[in-house]
């Protein structure tokens, strides 16, 4: 037995790693091609990048993990009958589901692994993989001067360059914008042609500019004369220095991140929906302590002791005595009353609606991180013994099944994620109803792989059919 319990755990680990490190290098060049705009042309060091592509990997546990536990399933037992050898761990009197106590206790693990995974290290990468993000988005573009195009790249100043040598440091046509914050003055260079470089450490760009003109409005020297003064300057060669500060990437401080549901455990997700919670149901009694004062116009009708209906008063009517003007103004004052308070009550309903949205999304979190866990040994259930029934090994057949199941288990999860969002769907029912259909399934072809149904030979459907159709000849 310790023999064959090792075989089974070789013959799924190695393919496990292998379809793991697989599944996530294919999200990660989907998450390349979809940033792959904010990533080119700016500037950035490879550590910065490699940063960013490790957070995203980790993000990317949560469907990489179930995948590659259906897929290498699906490979070990497959790949085990069409060797024989699940023939013959049977002929040792092994059962099927016996064979699978070892792997199950590996899935498991593995379910208890990502379970705490999602709980304490999920949160961090994702507060520093969407920090991260964010601040590779923001970051200006490092292609300095582009050619034909105005830039405002530089703070202060707007700089067309209309051609460029084939060294990239040669400029032709320059004009340049600039505009003091001190005086609120403007000015206008015109040059031939220059040259660029930087200081060290990239913290100015200088601009060479030869055979130009400037042009500056500036106040007269006495200070109660509004007019403006136009002052034009030629040069024969002049320096220019832009500040570069802005080209560096600025981290954004995490601590306005923390807010969002990916980013907390599950502590903090009982704590925000306990305190929210309260708080709605603080807000409601506010509302109706605000509202209760202003109903003193109405009052409960009497019940009749020898009619069975509801009676009014004659002298319930509150305006007796009151003129038509007086009517009118008591009216019109009610009206008003009623309008405010329907306006009041509108907008504590839309912010119980936006609360109640923040709530169900909390809920999706909470829920998130246990049913990737039991996602892992749904999937499993559901492999291993499809493994056993086609009989074969290899990224051929194993891919295509393991790909469908695992499309059908995302697209349930994903419509019933949608529904708890939107409110359709108890949140219990909508995050688990992917893991309710699928249980079904695994315990069905479970008890198919262990009574060694035919259920993927297309030759016994063949001859069932032919079995019918001779009998309606016959």
């Amino acid at each position: 037995m310790k023999k064959i319990h090792l075989l089974l755990l070789k013959s799924f680990i190695r393919p496990f790693v292998v379809t793991f490190f697989i599944v996530m290098f294919v999200l990660l060049m989907l998450f390349l091609f979809k940033y792959i705009d904010d990533l080119v042309g700016k500037g950035f060091e490879w550590y910065i990048i490699a940063e960013l592509m490790m957070y995203a990997s980790a993000t990317n546990v949560a469907m990489a993990l179930p995948l590659s536990v259906l897929l290498s399933s699906i490979m070990t037992y497959g790949a085990l009958g069409e060797n024989y050898e699940l023939v013959a761990i049977k002929s040792a009197g092994i059962s099927l589901r016996r064979a699978m106590y070892p792997m199950f206790i590996v899935v498991a693990i593995l379910a208890i692994s990502a379970f705490i995974f999602s709980d304490y290290m999920l949160p961090v990468a994702n507060l520093k993989y969407y920090s991260l993000l964010y601040d590779v988005r923001q970051q200006k573009s490092a292609k300095l001067l582009p050619e034909g195009v105005f830039t405002n790249n530089f703070p202060g100043a707007a700089i067309r360059v209309m051609r460029k040598g084939k060294d990239g440091q040669t400029l032709h046509d320059i004009i340049i914008y600039k505009k003091d914050d001190q005086t609120n003055n403007i000015s206008v260079m015109l040059a031939k042609e220059g040259s660029m470089y930087r200081t060290p450490g990239d913290k100015f760009l200088v601009l060479k500019l030869k055979d130009g003109i400037s042009y500056a409005e500036k106040r007269s020297d006495n200070g109660f004369d509004p007019r403006q003064v136009l002052v034009r300057q030629r040069f024969k060669e002049t320096e220019i220095k832009l500040d570069m500060s802005s080209f560096a990437i600025k981290r954004t401080n995490q601590d306005e991140f923390r807010s969002a549901f990916v980013m907390m455990n599950l502590k903090q997700l009982r704590h925000y929906r306990d305190s929210t919670e309260k708080q709605m149901d603080s807000t409601v009694t506010q509302t109706y302590q605000m509202i209760s004062p202003y109903v003193k116009y109405f009052t409960l009708p009497k019940k009749s002791a020898s009619v069975k209906h509801y009676v009014t008063p004659k002298n319930n009517d509150v305006m007796d005595g009151l003129d038509i003007n007086e009517r009118i103004s008591t009216v019109s004052a009610a009206m008003s009353e009623v309008r405010s308070i329907q306006d009041m009550i509108k907008q504590r309903e839309t912010n119980s609606k936006e609360t109640l949205k923040s709530i169900r999304r909390s809920v999706v979190e909470y829920q998130k991180k246990f049913t990737l866990s039991v996602a892992c040994l749904v999937l499993f259930l559901i492999g291993a013994p499809l493994g056993a029934i086609i009989r074969k090994g290899g990224l051929g057949m194993p891919v295509v099944i393991s790909v469908v199941f695992f499309l059908l288990y995302h697209i349930i999860s994903t419509i019933g994620e949608k529904g708890v969002k939107d409110g359709a769907i108890p949140p219990f029912i909508g995050m688990w109803i992917a893991i309710f259909v699928l249980s079904p399934v695994g315990m069905f072809l479970s008890y198919k792989a262990a009574t060694d149904s035919a259920l993927f030979d297309m030759e016994a459907y063949k001859r069932f059919f032919n079995r019918i159709f001779k009998r309606k000849a016959a």
